[in-house]
């Protein structure tokens, strides 16, 4: 890990699942991504975002030094620490969480599943998250007709216009994050700013990134290989 002093922003990647809607094999954040793993791809957009000092992943228990050795070869910027993660996605941020110096004071929480997010969605939760808000959420408008159903039978069709998809990285302010945590010790949820949400606390919205959608199934691997090639076409790596 880079020498680091008073880190201000941390940068978390829960990556210790197996992502089984990818398909049997190796974890979801270790699948191959234009030669190099999802992981690093995530982990290289944290790192050179300049708001950035730390990034922590929480990996696999039994492959902290093995992903430590594999980003050491695709990371440059912030300072890097990988532990050990848990059993859910809550369980690998709260235990990065425990790692952090006491001098950060705004975490960001990235999934390794939004490989290609831009720089620019890091800067610009950053910002937000520093500017006082307790949580930040990047989101994009819903584009698809939505229904709510019960059973086989629509009951609903929701008003879409007030509906946003959520994307990560997410930023919060680490007192918020650490007792939202805390707080929700015995619930699961999908995200962390549903448990910052339970609080009460204060969660605002920033324009989300097309690039940064979620790699959950093959398909969504093939999108991202076509994505990054024609990033890396016009020299944007």
């Amino acid at each position: 890990m880079t020498n680091v002093t008073g880190p201000l922003i941390a940068a978390i990647v829960p990556a210790a699942g197996r992502g089984e809607r990818m398909g049997p094999g190796t974890p979801k954040a270790l699948r191959l991504l234009g030669g190099a793993p999802l992981l690093a791809h995530a982990v290289r957009a944290l790192s050179r975002a300049r708001s950035v000092d730390l990034v922590v992943v929480a990996a696999p228990p039994d492959q902290v030094a093995a992903v430590r050795d594999l980003l050491a070869d695709h990371h440059a910027g912030a300072a890097l620490k990988v532990v050990p993660g848990g059993a859910t996605r809550q369980e690998s941020v709260r235990r990065a969480l425990a790692t952090l110096p006491d001098s950060v004071v705004t975490v960001l929480v990235h999934d390794a599943a939004r490989p290609l997010a831009p720089v620019e969605l890091v800067e610009a939760v950053a910002a937000a998250a520093q500017a006082g808000a307790d949580g930040v959420v990047p989101a994009m408008p819903v584009s698809d007709t939505v229904k709510r159903v019960e059973g086989n039978v629509v009951v609903e069709t929701v008003d879409r216009q007030a509906l946003r998809a959520v994307q990560t990285p997410q930023g919060f302010s680490r007192a918020a994050l650490e007792e939202a945590h805390l707080e929700a010790s015995a619930v699961e949820a999908t995200d962390d700013a549903a448990l910052v949400e339970r609080l009460g606390r204060r969660v605002v919205v920033v324009p989300g990134a097309e690039e940064a959608f979620k790699v959950t199934r093959p398909l969504d691997l093939l999108l991202a290989e076509a994505v990054l090639a024609k990033r890396r076409a016009d020299g944007v790596s």
